[in-house]
Formats: C-alpha cells, sequence, structure tokens
C-alpha cells in the first residue's frame, strides 16, 4: 500500500497545550478573584482594628477628662519645672506643711498624657478647638477641616491616613461636646449644652501594620503560584498518561495498517473509549484483509483456468483493481485525515464530546462534572469567535490609524441614520424587553463617512443594549449647536465608574464582572469619530447607567476645534 505524504502544519498546537492554557486562564481568574476577595477582607480586617484601637483610646481620654471635670479640676504636686496656669483662677493652693499644688483642667491633663505617650514611642493625641483658651491648642489643617465639618454635620468621627516625615501615621479625631460640669469655664464663650467645644485627635504610627498587609500579600501571592503550578503539572501528566498516548498508539496502529504492516493482536488495553475504539478499528482492519485474501483466492482461480474467456479475465482484473483502488484510497484518505494534526484534535475533542453523555451511566460519574467539561468545549468555540472578531476590528482599527482606510465624506442626516440603526437593532431588543427612546429634531445633517458613523451607532447601541438590564430604556438623542452635531446613548445599566471614563476607550481594555467581547469596539469608534475631527467620550446618566456621545464638526471645509464646544457637556 502506497503511503500519501505526511502534511503537518509547523504553526499547530498540540491538544495538551491548549487544554493546560485554557485550564490555566480559567484558575487564574478564579483564584486571582478569590485571592483578591480575601486579601481586601483581609486588609480591611487590619486597618479595622487599628481605627478601634484609636477609639478605645479616644474613649479612655473622654472618660479620663469627664471625672477630672466631674470633680472640679486636679491638684498635683507642684515641682520645680511646672508652672501655674494663667487661665485658671486660685490655681495653687498651699497645705498644712508648706505643700503647693497646682490645679490643672481636663485640657491640661490630655496634654501631658498625650507629650508622655509620644515620649514613650507609642501614639499622642491632641486637644484642640476654633474657640481657643491656650494658643497651644491650635489646630492643624486635618483637625481644623474636622473640626468645621463637626459644627456643620453630624459626623462622629473622621479617620485618615497621613505622612509624617519618613513614617505614615492614621489619623482619628472625634468632637468633644459640652456637658454640665464644662459650662463653669465655658460658658462666659457663649457655649451651651451639647455643643461642640472642639475635639481630640489621635496619631498612631502604622508603619509596622502596612508592612503586615503587605507581607500577607506576598504570602497570597505565593500560594496562588504554588497552586495554580501544582494544579497545571497535575493536569499535564493525566493528559499525557489518559489521552496523549492512546491517541498516538492508535495512529501509530492506523499507519501500520495502511503499509500493510498491522496485527490483529495490536488492542489497546486502556479500559476505557480508547480500547472498544482499538477493537472496533481491528475489527474493520480484518475485514478488509479477509477481503482482500478472497479477492486474491478469486484471481487466482481464475487466471488458473485456461477456458476462461479474455472478456471475463478483464472483468475480473478491472473489478479486482477498483476493488484495490478504493480500499487503497480508504485506507490512505483515514491515514492522511489522522497524521494531520488539525484532524486529530478535532476528532479527539469530537469524541470526547459525543462519549461524555454515557458517561454518567456507565461508569457513575457525577453528571456536573460532565456539564463542567461541555462548558468548557463551548467556552473553546466562543473563544474562536472572539479571535476572528478581534481580527476584523484589528483591520479596521489599523488601517483607520494608518491612514489606509479612506474616508468618504458627504452631506447626510444623523436623524434618518438613527431610525434606520434602531430599527436593525429592535428585534434583539424586543427579545430583551428593551425600548429605544428616540429623542431628536428631523434632521440635523452633517459631512460624514455615512457607513463609518453608521459602524459607530451599530456598536453603541448594541453595547447599551448587552448591559441594559431586562425592561428598561435607552434614551437616544442628538442636537446640533456651534457647528457640530451630537450624539447622546444614555442607558440603565450599571454605569463606568470615573476612573475608568478614559481607558474604556483604550485597545483592549474590558469593563465589568464578565468582560465579554475583544475590547476594541469602543478603540474602534474612537479612531472613526477622531478621523471625522470628533471627539467620543462617556459620562454619568443620573440616577443609574451611562451616557455615551460623540460630536463631529458638521462642515468638513470649515472644521471647528470641538473639544472647546464638548467641554460644558464633558464637565457635566
Amino acid at each position: 500500500m502506497k503511503n500519501r505524504p505526511e502534511n503537518r502544519d509547523n504553526m499547530s498546537i498540540p491538544l495538551n497545550l491548549k487544554l493546560i492554557f485554557g485550564c490555566c486562564i480559567t484558575l487564574l481568574a478564579a483564584l486571582g478573584i478569590s485571592f483578591y476577595v480575601i486579601e481586601t477582607k483581609q486588609e480591611r480586617l487590619i486597618m479595622t482594628q487599628v481605627e478601634n484601637e484609636a477609639r478605645v483610646i479616644f474613649q479612655q481620654i473622654v472618660i479620663t477628662r469627664k471625672w477630672i471635670a466631674d470633680h472640679g479640676g486636679i491638684y498635683i504636686e507642684k515641682m520645680p519645672w511646672k508652672k501655674p496656669s494663667p487661665y485658671i483662677k486660685h490655681s495653687v493652693i498651699t497645705d498644712k506643711t508648706g505643700t503647693k499644688y497646682l490645679k490643672e483642667t481636663p485640657a491640661m491633663v490630655t496634654k501631658e498624657l498625650s507629650t508622655y505617650s509620644k515620649d514613650q514611642g507609642l501614639y499622642w493625641f491632641h486637644i484642640t478647638s476654633l474657640k481657643l483658651t491656650n494658643p497651644a491648642n491650635a489646630p492643624d489643617g486635618f483637625e481644623r477641616k474636622a473640626l468645621m465639618q463637626f459644627e456643620s454635620s453630624n459626623t462622629k468621627e473622621i479617620f485618615n491616613i497621613q505622612d509624617i516625615g519618613d513614617k505614615k501615621y492614621l489619623r482619628f479625631i472625634s468632637p468633644l461636646y459640652i456637658e454640665q460640669p464644662c459650662l463653669s469655664c465655658h460658658s462666659h464663650q457663649g457655649y451651651k449644652i451639647g455643643d461642640v467645644r472642639g475635639a481630640i485627635s489621635i496619631t498612631i504610627p502604622i508603619d509596622k501594620t502596612l508592612a503586615e498587609i503587605t507581607e500577607n500579600k506576598k504570602n497570597m501571592f505565593v500560594a496562588g503560584t504554588v497552586t495554580i503550578g501544582s494544579l497545571m503539572f497535575a493536569l499535564f501528566l493525566m493528559m499525557k498518561k489518559l489521552v496523549l498516548t492512546p491517541v498516538r498508539k492508535l495512529k501509530s496502529y492506523i499507519k501500520a495498517f495502511s503499509e500493510g504492516r498491522y496485527s490483529r493482536d495490536k488492542i489497546l488495553k486502556t479500559g476505557d473509549e480508547f480500547e472498544d475504539l482499538s477493537r472496533s478499528f481491528s475489527d474493520m482492519a480484518g475485514k478488509l484483509s479477509d477481503y482482500h485474501d478472497s479477492l486474491n483466492d478469486k484471481i487466482m482461480a481464475a487466471t488458473t483456468d485456461i477456458e476462461l474467456t479474455n472478456k471475463k479475465l478483464t472483468e475480473a482484473n478491472a473489478m479486482l483493481n477498483e476493488l484495490n483502488i478504493r480500499k487503497s484510497d480508504f485506507i490512505a484518505r483515514a491515514s492522511h485525515e489522522l497524521r494531520t494534526p488539525l484532524t486529530s484534535i478535532k476528532g479527539a475533542m469530537d469524541f470526547v464530546s459525543a462519549r461524555l453523555s454515557f458517561l454518567p451511566e456507565k461508569y457513575n460519574i457525577d453528571k456536573n462534572s460532565i456539564a463542567d467539561i461541555q462548558t468548557f468545549l463551548e467556552i473553546i468555540n466562543k473563544n474562536s469567535e472572539r479571535l476572528i472578531r478581534m481580527v476584523n476590528d484589528m483591520l479596521d482599527l489599523e488601517r483607520i490609524e494608518a491612514g489606509s482606510s479612506e474616508l468618504f465624506f458627504s452631506s447626510a442626516n444623523i436623524s434618518s441614520l438613527l431610525s434606520e440603526t434602531l430599527t436593525y437593532l429592535q428585534i434583539e431588543a424586543a427579545q430583551k424587553g428593551v425600548i429605544f427612546e428616540l429623542d431628536t429634531p428631523a434632521e440635523i445633517t452633517a459631512d460624514m463617512d455615512e457607513d463609518r458613523i453608521r459602524q459607530v451607532l451599530i456598536n453603541l447601541l448594541s453595547n447599551a443594549l448587552k448591559i441594559s438590564p431586562q425592561d428598561s430604556a435607552i434614551k437616544i438623542s442628538a442636537s446640533s449647536s456651534g457647528g457640530a452635531a451630537t450624539v447622546y446613548v444614555a442607558d440603565q445599566g450599571p454605569g463606568v465608574a470615573h476612573q475608568y471614563h478614559e481607558k474604556i476607550f483604550e485597545k483592549f481594555f474590558k469593563l465589568g464582572p464578565k468582560k465579554d467581547g475583544t475590547g476594541l469596539g469602543l478603540a474602534v469608534c474612537k479612531s472613526i469619530v477622531e478621523a471625522h475631527g470628533g471627539i467620543i467620550w462617556v459620562q454619568d446618566n443620573k440616577p443609574e447607567g451611562a451616557v455615551f456621545c460623540f460630536s463631529i464638526p458638521a462642515s468638513q471645509k470649515n472644521k471647528i476645534d470641538i473639544k472647546e464646544i464638548c467641554s460644558i457637556d464633558r464637565a457635566s
């Protein structure tokens, strides 16, 4: 039997690499999201502990101050370095032994405790107010802003992280309210019970806390890397043992049969579908060989019969040749198809798909596991379709940006173009229960390449339709002012965060939990609009959703500065 040359594509990718690559992407996405959520919650937990520590310190200070205030102040023995406060009447008393004592207010005690704590390298706190009795208690920028907010709203506490020197600190501040004991010292300032007298700010070093958070991130990254590496290695070994090795052996059996060297005793002993396939091929090969031998016997009998006429001999030879040609062609075609990598991959995938439905009953396998494998096969098909769309979008994008895609400008009615585009998408919208609300003047004309602007409208409306919730509305409007024509597409979807308003038009940028698509559609829209001398942007749709807008000059002969005209819309 004549062996056909093997035509193997040098760029083909083995099945095991495709499967491992697909699983790797899935695991990276799943573990990445899981680790991110865990790390975020853990970081929030650590920071919450520091915040609670600040609250506890504040409550302790408040309790101490309240106790001192309830007792009308506190007297301490006068040390040589201590001076009486000029803000307190009768601040010095002397006992019978001649020992002098200084009277201190809650604010004075708070300040001294803060200095003592700061000297210990732990933390420090500061009592401050907008109406100062002691200039040393003047607020800094953070404290002044917080005090103003306490007086204008019901805010109970404020946190902030600041750099002080080369270290980071957690700043906490909470208001102090006027109570009955406080009026003895502050009633002359116009305060009444319940007013905000001032605040206490607490400063806690958090370098060690941040270092702990960073170390947790490193540990989670290492754990994720080891997990993915181990799973990929195990998957590679299982694919090689259970799938690739039986496929290679079966391929060698077919090749040997096409060359006349096949033995019927060569059966794969795998105990699964590969063994069934090997037995079926062996039976087919045996029947073909028997038929070939039978034909040879008939030829031998015919040639030994001297009385056989030349006509019968010619007919017998012709029949034999035809059967030999069909047999050789069948075997050569089968061998050639199995030697072709693309066909080998396709045959293996079709075989797996066909057998999946029988595995649960025959081997008592969980149907959910089979469903997961079928879902993975569907993902492969969808990714190939996405690749084709990506190539088409990339070609459009590169041609426009390179200037090799010529635009054919003509005066066209944007209102009519919008109506035509909505008609094109009406069926898809009806299936989702989405309503198009068009609000535009009867005629808004502009110089444009009508096919390209239609492409922009279809892309923006399709995106809006894709993210719109069931039974919602998409509002489309257009206006003409200042020599520019502007189109607005407003949806009620999840919206676009402010930090992504510029990035969403970049190549391959995708937004949302699913992140479907190629990430090129909006980049193509941007290139088309800019090729018209226009601008495209996104803004918030109140109360929910987003508004995608683009504006192009009404005339290509007398172009205007679109950015200046659209600055008000973009700012709003």
